[in-house]
């Protein structure tokens, strides 16, 4: 990709502006299927770049929402949310729209991978994870803990089978994670009282798991594009109809058919009428 792209996507501002940098990533518009789907192609089959710059740029957000998951590690937030740039353009490099899926769940992957070669090459000058088995126990170890303190021989066995590391390597990780200068959970003497206000640990950070990324993505998109129906098929009702769908249905205070009755001057078996018909217009636009 040009020279130009990756400076606009990969220069991410210090700690004083990146607040700005955050505030215009989310402003720019998220890409609907079609359109991701337009661009997409244009790469693929023609190399556009001018398509590749505008995919990159509309999943600029996604980075910070991955990058975010990373913050315990004390490293700085622009640098994480680089490193991620630098995975979200080589996915949207690589990324085959004939696949069938949307972008993020693809680039995702990419995502996390740069960040997480970062957090491993900076996180501690000793390195803790230098072979691929010891880069699986790093991001996986502590998620199979259930208490604090060092870990007993069941967990040992445990954590091994679980992640089809040795033993040895389980008690070579977990001897340098428990070196390091900031607690990996909460002290002993925190608790989830509040008395310790402030105090934030690495495993409160790390991402979760049970978060579909993708998924979010595709409710935001469905949920902008149906109360963008729903505004557009409201406006071709009467005015009449549109005060009783909004009063019945969309204000918190709902409005009950003899209110209504009483506000036209007609009985509340015909606002009912005008109320389902209203809706069964509403229903056939919508679908």
């Amino acid at each position: 990709m040009s020279n130009t792209m990756q400076t606009m996507a990969l220069t991410v501002p210090q700690s004083g502006s990146i607040e700005a940098y955050v505030q215009s990533a989310y402003s720019i518009p998220m890409l609907s299927a079609e359109r991701e789907q337009e661009l997409a192609t244009r790469l693929h089959q023609d190399n556009d770049l001018q398509a590749a710059q505008e995919l990159i740029m509309s999943h600029l957000r996604f980075v910070i929402h991955v990058a975010k998951g990373y913050a315990g590690y004390g490293l700085p937030q622009a640098d994480l949310i680089q490193e991620g740039n630098v995975g979200l353009m080589k996915a949207v490099k690589r990324f085959n729209p004939e696949v069938g899926v949307r972008l993020v769940s693809f680039a995702v992957h990419w995502i996390k991978a740069e960040i997480h070669e970062f957090v491993l090459k900076n996180w501690r000058i000793v390195k803790v994870a230098t072979t691929k088995a010891q880069r699986k126990l790093f991001f996986n170890l502590r998620k199979n803990k259930k208490r604090l303190g060092w870990f007993s021989q069941d967990e040992i066995n445990n954590v091994a089978e679980t992640l089809g590391v040795s033993e040895k390597d389980v008690l070579e990780m977990e001897s340098r994670m428990s070196n390091q200068d900031q607690a990996f959970e909460l002290s002993s003497d925190d608790d989830d009282s509040g008395s310790a206000i402030g105090s934030f640990s690495p495993a409160q950070y790390l991402e979760d798991k049970g978060s579909d990324l993708a998924t979010l993505v595709e409710d935001e998109n469905y949920e902008a594009h149906a109360n963008k129906r729903l505004a557009n098929a409201l406006v071709a009702l009467d005015e009449r109809s549109q005060d009783i769908v909004k009063t019945r249905w969309l204000d918190d205070n709902k409005a009950t058919l003899q209110d209504l009755a009483g506000k036209y001057g007609i009985s509340a078996e015909r606002v009912r009428q005008l109320e389902k018909n209203a809706l069964g217009k509403l229903k056939t636009a919508l679908v």
